[in-house]
């Protein structure tokens, strides 16, 4: 054999032996890998159950993420006839990012800082500050709450393609900013928001839930391979609340609590014309507040002024009253920051429902309707006032400390007899005493949707603890506390045959879109005392203003004839001459439709404890309230009291609230939309009858047809040609000599022969009458 041949065996014998053995050897490997790769995944998976939150979150937590919070839009807070007394109106925050604006070497900072000089009005040293300080910096704000107005400029100029082609850096962020369009109008009770956009008393914090929105999110995030991944969830805005109160009755109520401070203030000491004066008119078969309202008061949009503060009592750091000390612009100065927010604090509550105090003699009522209600007196009754009743050891005097003589129960509310009332109370006993209270709501919370009504349990008598002193002086209102909106809720009761209704301030919530999502109706939550006894004791308050004796006849205004009760309590401590003056009553006297309570807690005069300051207010009040509600007079009108309404009807006739109830770039209604139904979300409001939410037939004159113009006015363009009509004597109302109707000297509304749109008001305008069943924004 040759060599070539053995080599060539040799070769293959060699191969086929490494094949061999390489094959085995493949097949182990080949075993280890798979088995390492099978450990492998079921690692993973073992992780990715474990720990695959964990690891995801570490390694999103290294992109590059963007996110902006969307802001929602706070439904607003709208007036019984859809006025705006709180609205949200969008605004612009000025955001520089010095990366953007450094970009492309510099290039865009002189366009950009010249167009924000011209376009917005800022100091642009600022910006050349934050640039070279911070150029990585991408979130800077130069400018809050900005309007529209202010921004369109430079908006437009950004837009504009060739012109903003250089302007970078600068951008907006839009949020929504509160506003007041009426400005102290209700301010105590719409309540204010803080910097977050939640309420802050009254029904902005009771309501609050219901007017905020849910805001929405745009984020993203830019991952290594520079992918955008991006989403959006858009805002939810806030529901508007539809209130009870009436924009022009609460003009009205204002103006006259305000007035009286005007005229007192400074007048015995260095103070406002009273601690506090307030008023609450009430419907009186539904328990809807028609206006609630108190002095001092405070610009909703300006609400850390301290002029506001000036001539109000000083409290203390747990906000009681300090007294004989009064806020005066050197005094506040010299408080340290805690104690001038205590000031606020005191300025920004309620009233008429935070506050309590001793009512006095207008709880006379509500003693006799226990005492008739319980069978313990018949009314029959009569009674000898020697001017006092020694009870307890104590001698508890009578108003007329000669005594009123022979008192019969009608008669002891007429002239408001402390002596017969303690012998009534004596006759109920304590336990019947203090079941009433209780049957009235003295002690309890009225649950009215307001934030922040007081808790009185602890500041009146249970069975427990009233002795036969204490029952006395409760008789006729003092010894116990309660609030503003406790009495008249229970007032009502006693007038309109014994039902208490639960007082309320919103009628209605709305969606953004302007769709119904919830009806409030009335409540109606007990029978207080029986219809006859409410029919007796309407029959007693009657008398307190039409009575010979009657202590409350100042209240009474001219042509109408009402009801109610005068109150006069002394203030702690006792023999300081001090005292709270009120009185709540309800129009008219023969169909109870509305009640109205005022007090006037210490009047500034040397001599406090007379109801006339209270009385005066009511009678004014009324004057206009009245006729702007459809009710005419009745009662004959003497010549002193046509000459006070001639003086009053300019007054009258004058604008209550401003004619723009919107702020400037406000462009939005209640529902959302730029064209609300109606036309009623932010018009102005007149006294004596006038809102934009009125219908066809009871337009305002300015813009009624030719006919009915030419019905009201006979073509008289001038706005007050009913003020020269003379007044008839058999009526007492003003009579058109041309036509003979007959129209209301204080408004001037048509009251015979022809309709109750204001006369003499013709194309040069004028404000028509309300259509008061319609409770309805739009």
């Amino acid at each position: 054999m040759s060599r070539q041949g053995q080599n060539n065996r040799t070769k293959r014998g060699i191969n086929g032996r490494f094949t061999l053995r390489m094959q085995k050897k493949l097949v182990v490997l080949f075993l280890l890998v798979l088995s390492a790769f099978i450990g492998l995944s079921f690692q993973l998976i073992r992780i990715n159950k474990d720990d695959g939150k964990r690891y995801e979150k570490q390694v999103l937590s290294q992109q590059s993420y963007d996110s902006t919070t969307i802001p929602f839009r706070r439904g607003d807070i709208l007036d019984s006839k859809g006025t705006k007394l709180a609205a949200s109106e969008k605004v612009y925050n000025v955001i520089l990012d010095a990366k953007v604006m450094l970009d492309r070497d510099g290039k865009y900072v002189e366009p950009t800082i010249e167009a924000v000089q011209r376009e917005l009005g800022l100091d642009t040293s600022v910006i050349r500050s934050r640039l070279a300080s911070h150029p990585e910096s991408s979130y800077y704000v130069l400018a809050k709450q900005l309007t529209y107005d202010q921004v369109k400029g430079f908006k437009e100029l950004q837009e504009d393609g060739e012109a903003g082609a250089d302007i970078k850096g600068i951008w907006f962020e839009e949020e929504y900013r509160r506003i007041y369009p009426n400005n102290r109008m209700a301010c105590d009770v719409i309540g204010f928001t803080r910097s977050d956009n939640s309420g802050l008393f009254g029904l902005e914090q009771y309501y609050n839930d219901v007017l905020s929105g849910t805001p929405g999110r745009e984020y993203g995030y830019l991952n290594d391979d520079a992918a955008l991944e991006r989403t959006t969830i858009p805002a939810v805005d806030g529901n508007s609340i539809v209130t009870t109160i009436d924009a022009n009755i609460q003009a009205i109520v204002e103006k006259y609590i305000k007035k009286f401070n005007d005229e007192y203030k400074d007048n015995y000491t260095e103070r406002n014309g009273s601690n506090n004066t307030a008023c609450i008119i009430m419907k009186v078969n539904t328990g809807e507040i028609l206006a609630m309202a108190s002095y001092p008061d405070f610009d909703l949009n300006d609400r850390m002024n301290p002029e506001n503060l000036y001539g109000m009592p000083m409290v203390n750091d747990v906000g009681n009253v300090i007294a004989g000390e009064y806020i005066t612009p050197s005094s506040f100065n010299e408080l340290s920051h805690d104690l001038q927010m205590q000031q606020f604090n005191a300025l920004w509550r309620n009233y008429c429902i935070n506050d309590t105090y001793e009512p006095g003699s207008v709880v006379k009522p509500f003693t006799v309707a226990a005492a008739l209600d319980s069978g313990k007196i018949t009314g029959n009754e009569y009674f000898n006032c020697n001017g006092y009743r020694d009870i307890g050891g104590f001698e508890i005097s009578c108003h007329n400390e000669w005594g009123d003589g022979e008192v019969s129960v009608q008669k002891a509310v007429e002239i408001s007899c402390n002596v017969a009332l303690m012998d009534i109370a004596a006759m109920m006993g304590k336990d019947t005493f203090v079941d009433y209270q209780h049957i009235f709501n003295f002690g309890l919370k009225t649950n009215i949707d307001l934030w922040g009504e007081s808790r009185t349990a602890n500041v009146v008598y249970n069975k427990d603890n009233i002795g036969s002193t204490e029952l006395a002086t409760c008789s006729f209102g003092q010894g116990f506390n309660v609030t503003m909106i406790q009495v008249i809720a229970g007032f009502c009761s006693l007038i309109n045959g014994g039902n208490y209704y639960e007082p309320h301030m919103v009628s209605k919530i709305i969606s953004p879109s302007g769709a119904t999502v919830e009806n409030i109706e009335p409540r109606l939550l007990k029978q207080t005392v029986s219809a006859t006894v409410s029919d007796t004791i309407r029959e007693y308050c009657n008398l307190v203003v039409s009575g010979e004796n009657g202590t409350g006849k100042t209240a009474r205004p001219a042509g109408y004839m009402i009801g109610g009760k005068t109150g006069t309590a002394e203030t702690l401590p006792r023999k300081n001459n001090e005292y709270v003056v009120s009185f709540i009553g309800y129009a008219p006297a023969d169909d109870p439709q509305i009640a109205i309570y005022v007090v006037v807690d210490r009047p500034n005069v040397p001599v406090q404890d007379d109801a006339k300051f209270a009385t005066g207010i009511v009678r004014n009040i009324l004057t206009e309230v009245l006729p702007y509600m459809g009710i005419f007079m009745t009662e004959e009108v003497s010549d002193k009291e046509r000459e006070e309404l001639e003086k009053l009807q300019e007054e009258i006739m004058s604008p209550v609230v401003p004619e723009e109830s919107t702020r400037e770039g406000e462009g939005e209604s209640a529902t959302g939309e730029n064209d609300e139904p109606g036309g009623t979300s932010g018009e102005g409001v007149e006294a004596g009858g006038g809102s934009s939410g009125t219908s066809e037939e009871n337009a305002p004159s300015g813009e009624s047809s030719d006919e009915t113009s030419g019905e009201n006015g006979e073509g008289d363009t001038r706005s007050d040609a009913w003020k020269d009509f003379p007044i008839d004597p058999e009526t007492g109302y003003a009579k058109d000599p041309e036509t003979g109707k007959l129209v209301d000297p204080a408004t001037g509304h048509v009251v015979a022969g022809g309709n109750s749109t204001p006369a003499g008001l013709g194309a040069a305008g004028g404000n028509g009458n309300i259509d008061q069943e319609d409770d309805s924004p739009f």
